[in-house]
């Protein structure tokens, strides 16, 4: 009985650190009396959990208020310098390794491009353990100070394998992944304390975090997060970034299909949504129809090319056979979105990745015309189509995103050596208890 209490009073405790940290994280800078009603706890509580993240490193001040007639109030923050996190996107054209300090501002960066050798799954290995080498080299960093590696890959994540292999499992079909334990072969190859948590997730869903916690989805209820690249994903977040219930659901949305009987996809099914907006699908599709493309132009040129020969500008002619694949790619996508509005009802959609954002400017009014039109009008008229904000690293900054939520939902503990590194239940799971009886 006194174990069981002990380990109770060892939970409530964690439970306090993780409200005020959340609440300053997301909130703050906030006084030590604003910090009592956001998150019930009492004064005395607050003082104590301050005080003991404050020696940890994990606060600090961030200035003075003036008070109505008392002394002014000091402000706090969580201390950017309290750790280090490494976020990583395995993209369809590049390995992308950011590190970033608590703040999630970038400390360092590096990129492998895939583009010779593809999915070869010892190479993105051997990618992943070289970036996170070369960040932690350039920034001067100490691994020890790490509080986890977060990873965006795509496919569909499992946390074991089918032989019982622990730690997530990729199935990546359209990449030719077939149950990688990726997860077991990071632990071997990358050169960091066995205490450094690994994190990994699908990378529409790693962007959709990003998005809801700084981006276009910050205050929605239920939004949808479209990731377009050379593939085609896409995430549904239902719930507030500080709610216990938010869940976020990836969706392997480029495998929808938009066109019965249609172009074969990557995937081996046909009329799939990525085989006509994808970026690797729309190159094929511009050289087929005769644009003008190198043998060897990988996605990214062919989709600036296909942009500029229906763009090209005031002094040139808009090529009509461009305009006409960009239409119809605006129409599968718009098609697509209608499909999400109708059976998730978000509030928002914000369309990220690489091929999106270029995409986007241009196509964005057609994309939500198609979208109303194939959608449910009152469903419709509640949606708003909108381009995500974070740019091209939104992968990237999702995937840190990971470690960091599981960081602040264990009130900034460390992990214990061995800890897996299986996704929190929720970004913040932990900081809404306001129907519960608070403990002080």
């Amino acid at each position: 009985m006194a174990e069981r209490n002990r380990r109770t009073v060892r939970d409530l405790r964690r439970g306090n650190r993780a409200r005020v940290l959340q609440r300053l994280y997301f909130d703050g800078p906030l006084s030590r009396q604003e910090l009592g009603p956001v998150t019930g706890l009492s004064s005395g509580s607050i003082s104590n959990v301050v005080a003991e993240l404050s020696a940890e490193g994990l606060l600090e001040e961030a200035g003075v208020v003036d008070s109505d007639g008392g002394r002014p109030r000091t402000l706090l923050r969580v201390a950017p310098d309290g750790g280090l996190l490494v976020g990583i996107d395995i993209g369809e054209t590049r390995v992308r390794v950011e590190l970033f300090d608590l703040s999630l501002t970038e400390l360092a960066r590096t990129e492998r491009l895939l583009a010779q050798h593809g999915y070869d799954v010892e190479r993105i290995v051997a990618h992943v353990r070289t970036g996170v080498a070369d960040v932690l080299r350039d920034a001067g960093a100490d691994p020890r100070r790490l509080l986890g590696i977060g990873i965006g890959v795509p496919g569909i994540i499992e946390r074991e394998g089918p032989d019982g292999t622990r730690g997530a499992v990729v199935h990546g079909q359209t990449i030719g992944w077939r149950a990688v334990p990726f997860e077991q072969l990071l632990r071997e190859a990358v050169d960091v304390p066995p205490e450094v948590p690994l994190f990994i997730d699908n990378g529409a869903k790693t962007l959709g975090q990003a998005e809801m916690w700084f981006g276009g989805g910050r205050g929605a209820g239920a939004a949808a997060i479209a990731l377009i690249g050379s593939g085609v994903g896409a995430c549904v977040d239902h719930g507030d970034i500080l709610d216990e219930d938010r869940t976020s659901l990836a969706l392997e949305w480029g495998h929808t299909t938009v066109q019965l009987r249609g172009r074969r996809c990557r995937c081996g099914s046909i009329g799939c949504l990525e085989a006509y907006a994808g970026a690797e699908a729309l190159r094929e599709r511009w050289r087929e129809a005769g644009g003008p493309l190198p043998e060897d132009a990988d996605d990214e040129t062919a989709l600036a090319a296909l942009l500029a020969a229906a763009y090209p500008g005031r002094r040139g002619t808009p090529d009509p056979v461009a305009l006409a694949l960009l239409d119809e790619t605006a129409e599968c996508l718009g098609a697509a979105l209608a499909d999400l509005v109708n059976l998730f009802l978000p509030e928002r959609i914000l369309i990220g990745g690489w091929a999106g954002l270029l995409l986007g400017p241009r196509l964005l009014p057609e994309i939500r015309r198609y979208a109303n039109e194939y959608a449910l009008s009152h469903a419709a008229a509640r949606t708003t189509i909108e381009m995500g904000r974070l740019g091209p690293d939104a992968v990237t900054v999702g995937a840190a995103t990971l470690p960091l939520a599981d960081f602040l939902t264990r009130g900034g503990s460390r992990p214990a050596p061995g800890a897996t590194g299986a996704p929190p239940r929720t970004a913040v799971h932990a900081v809404r208890e306001r129907h519960r009886t608070p403990v002080n």
